[in-house]
């Protein structure tokens, strides 16, 4: 039914319409009418709008993608999934450390024997074992008698020492800091598979979530997927994405996304690179250009260099973590897919091994289940 078929229904309407009528009262019912089939045809405000322009306390009370977003999980919520991501490595490595210690009273080179052979099944690599079984054995070296679950307490404080050691830190909360009167650019590696451009997509809703504007730069121009993945991404979230098509130059994307940035006043940038692991000279040469034609707008960037690595590949992102820090200066990584694999233990020789910090790991699909890192939580559900 069009504008003027309602406008005559309400204008034929015997209650509408009485014998008496002041000549003011017809003006007065074609103002409402229009007024109601103005509010009726008026479509319902893109995603963006209706999160900027509603209070955050309303917010929080709604259900969906931007009420579970907007409610903060409790700390208790954190570990739980933490727990829950962690429970195929857990459950290997406890089930194994439980028949090593099985009926031993004391700590000798057998049982040290076999917790390394325990450490090297679940991923955490050759190197970074020996320092930890170094360790152990430094601890147990004056008090040989043991229980079950003292051996459990100086395993964490070793892993957790080792950790403090090799520059990774807690973080208290998604960081995007502000840069002035530039946006913050995070420039993301990662080879093809890993979960990068899921990973941008969380971190986009994240910074979402606080309030920042937000611009995402769908730099994977050899894959058609990758740029339609980052896409969805960005109309879920409600931020703008910059795209060209497939086989676009990925600096000339990276130049778009800054400059949009700039023109609306954004606060972050999340740039998505090739997933491409060719030849180191290849693949330095693409992203030292991506970074000088970002530069030409925006000096001394990118300001984070966020590498994503498969933690369900087990060492395999280990060699893919040399080939990425060997191309380009990584500043933080995230680890995902832990909550798929036994082989969480990865995480630990990837922090000891390459001195960068983890900043993020993924324990499931939904957005809060890329977590931050925190060492003394993934420790004890480790070792719990």
């Amino acid at each position: 039914m069009g504008f003027f078929d309602r406008f005559k229904k309400k204008k034929n309407t015997p209650k509408e319409q009485p014998e008496q009528q002041p000549v003011e009262q017809p003006i007065e019912k074609l103002e409402e009418a229009v007024k109601e089939v103005v509010q009726e045809q008026t479509p319902t405000p893109p995603l963006e709008q209706t999160v900027t322009e509603k209070p955050k306390e309303e917010e929080k009370k709604e259900s969906g993608f931007w009420g579970k977003l907007w409610k903060k999980q409790t700390d208790e919520e954190v570990k739980q999934d933490l727990e829950q991501g962690l429970e195929k490595t857990k459950s290997g490595m406890f089930e194994k450390f439980t028949k090593a210690v099985a009926g031993k009273s004391t700590v000798d080179d057998d049982l040290l024997d076999e917790i390394e052979a325990i450490l090297i099944q679940s991923d955490v690599g050759l190197e970074t074992t020996v320092k930890i079984i170094d360790k152990l054995e430094e601890k147990v070296a004056d008090e040989k008698f043991f229980s079950t679950k003292e051996l459990y307490r100086l395993l964490k404080e070793v892993v957790v020492d080792l950790l403090s050691e090799n520059n990774t830190y807690n973080q208290t909360d998604y960081e995007f800091p502000d840069k002035g009167k530039y946006p913050y650019v995070v420039m993301v590696v990662g080879v093809n598979g890993v979960g990068k451009t899921t990973t941008i997509g969380k971190l986009a809703a994240k910074a979402k979530a606080q309030g920042k504007k937000v611009v995402l730069g769908a730099g994977d121009t050899f894959r058609a997927a990758a740029i339609s993945q980052l896409q969805v991404w960005g109309e879920r979230v409600g931020v703008p994405v910059a795209a060209k098509e497939m086989g676009s130059d990925p600096a000339s994307v990276a130049y778009e996304a800054v400059k949009t940035a700039m023109d609306m006043n954004a606060d972050v940038v999340f740039i998505d690179t090739a997933g491409r692991l060719h030849n180191k000279v290849g693949l330095m040469n693409e992203l030292t250009k991506i970074k000088r034609v970002m530069q030409k707008i925006v000096p001394e960037v990118p300001h984070d260099v966020l590498m994503v690595l498969d933690g369900s590949t087990g060492q395999n992102a280990m060699e893919q973590a040399k080939e990425f820090t060997a191309a380009t200066q990584v500043t933080k990584i995230a680890i995902t897919k832990l909550d798929g694999t036994a082989k969480g233990g990865v995480v630990l020789g990837i922090a000891d091994q390459f001195k960068i910090p983890i900043s993020y790991i993924g324990v499931g699909e939904q957005v809060h289940h890329l977590q931050l890192f925190n060492k003394e939580n993934f420790v004890n559900s480790l070792f719990g």
